[in-house]
C-alpha cells in the first residue's frame, strides 16, 4: 500500500466504537503493561502505514505542530 500524505480528515466509521475497543484493550493492564501495549500498537500501525514521510507527518500532527 503506497500512501502519499497523512489523512487528517475524520475517517473512522464508528469513532465511539473505536474508542470503546481501545479502552477495552487496556482493561486489566497495569500502567507499565498499558504503556507497552501502546508502544506495540504504534509499531503495528506504523508497519501498516509503511511510509516514513507519512509517519513523520503523523508525529507532527500528534505534537500539535
Amino acid at each position: 500500500m503506497s500512501m502519499q500524505a497523512l489523512n487528517t480528515t475524520p475517517n473512522l466509521e464508528a469513532p465511539d466504537d473505536f474508542y470503546e475497543a481501545l479502552i477495552e484493550a487496556h482493561q486489566g493492564l497495569s500502567t507499565e503493561e498499558s504503556h507497552a501495549f501502546n508502544a506495540r500498537l504504534v509499531l503495528v500501525l506504523a508497519n501498516h502505514i509503511g511510509s516514513l514521510p507519512v509517519l513523520r507527518e503523523a508525529f507532527e500532527a500528534a505534537r500539535g505542530s
